[in-house]
């Protein structure tokens, strides 16, 4: 289970949960210009935008989860378990496989806008990796600064939904998700009124009772909910200390804690990490399950236009500043 979302403040950030059972390895990656992308079907792209995300690298091929690229497009992947449908090749399409949906949208596109006309020729590909790493099934969130759109590659074909509140879990598909909003319409951040009877004097006996419903369980559905009231009602200043912050906590909304969520004997769903861009500045800052300190990687402090990937591995380990 995963949650992705973005938030505008004076810049505009973009990040996600992974929330799984274990790690494959993850690492901040940066893909600079001029490292050769060698897709399946597609032939060899040598130049392309830089990016820079989470990613699992393998045979120096980054494995994106979710990433950023310098003109301000970012876009993460999540589990669609039961719903995602990949295609054989087809002709006169461009036929991607699913690892490759990130680098060929990010090296190619500076804007939500340029996404959409480059989506109207895909075609994903039931197409693993490796026969190590199986085929996962996904959806995906795309973002910039003025728009955020959900693709979702299913039976029917690929369906491109635009996302008014640029939050993303995982399943039921897209359009279901924002539907269940309309039950919670009568949430709100102020206390709440007496519409229950004019004939009873009722009250509210705490703080925050105009979130009464609001849900509050595990599963994807619920994650949803959550974190859009979170994130729509969420006020933050203009710094960048204020709005990594305030980003960080609106995801916390939906932290899974081990031993909540039991996937198998002894296995336990937990967040694996949280990752927070400044997608204007290329920063990428990020918290695992076991640091709780803000770590941040800038992707201009490298040299872009390199040919090899920069890898910078995850601080584990708890921070803990003492005081006295």
């Amino acid at each position: 289970m995963c949650t992705a979302a973005t938030y505008k403040t004076k810049d505009f950030y973009f990040g996600r949960t992974l929330d799984y059972e274990f790690s494959y390895g993850d690492e901040v990656v940066i893909t600079p210009r001029n490292y050769p992308f060698h897709f399946r079907k597609m032939g060899n792209v040598v130049q392309h935008f830089a990016m820079i995300g989470m990613a699992y690298v393998a045979g120096d091929y980054p494995l994106y989860y979710d990433a950023v690229n310098e003109k301000g497009l970012g876009m993460a992947g999540l589990n669609f378990v039961g719903n995602a449908v990949y295609c054989d090749e087809v002709p006169n399409k461009d036929n991607i496989a699913q690892f490759e949906f990130i680098p060929w949208i990010l090296g190619q596109c500076a804007s939500v806008k340029e996404a959409r006309e480059l989506l109207k020729k895909i075609n994903l590909l039931n197409m693993p990796f490796s026969k190590e790493l199986p085929l996962a099934q996904l959806h995906w969130i795309l973002a910039d600064g003025n728009e955020a759109i959900t693709v979702e590659s299913v039976k029917e074909g690929i369906r491109i939904y635009d996302n008014p509140v640029g939050i993303l879990t995982n399943n039921p598909p897209f359009d279901e998700q924002m539907f269940q909003l309309n039950n919670y319409m009568h949430l709100s951040p102020k206390s709440p009124q007496n519409h229950f009877s004019d004939k009873l004097s009722l009250s509210t006996y705490s703080r925050g009772m105009g979130a009464l419903g609001l849900p509050g369980d595990l599963s994807s559905q619920s994650r949803f909910v959550r974190v859009a009231f979170t994130k729509m009602n969420s006020i933050s200043g203009d710094s960048e200390a204020e709005s990594v912050s305030q980003f960080f906590h609106i995801l916390g909304s939906v932290d899974q804690q081990r031993g909540c969520c039991e996937v198998g004997e002894n296995a336990y769903e937990i967040t694996i990490y949280t990752s927070c861009c400044n997608v204007d500045k290329g920063i990428y800052y990020y918290t695992t399950y076991e640091n709780h300190q803000i770590t941040a990687v800038d992707m201009n402090k490298e040299n872009l236009d390199d040919n090899c990937l920069v890898r910078y591995k995850l601080i584990q380990g708890e921070q803990i500043k003492m005081q006295n």
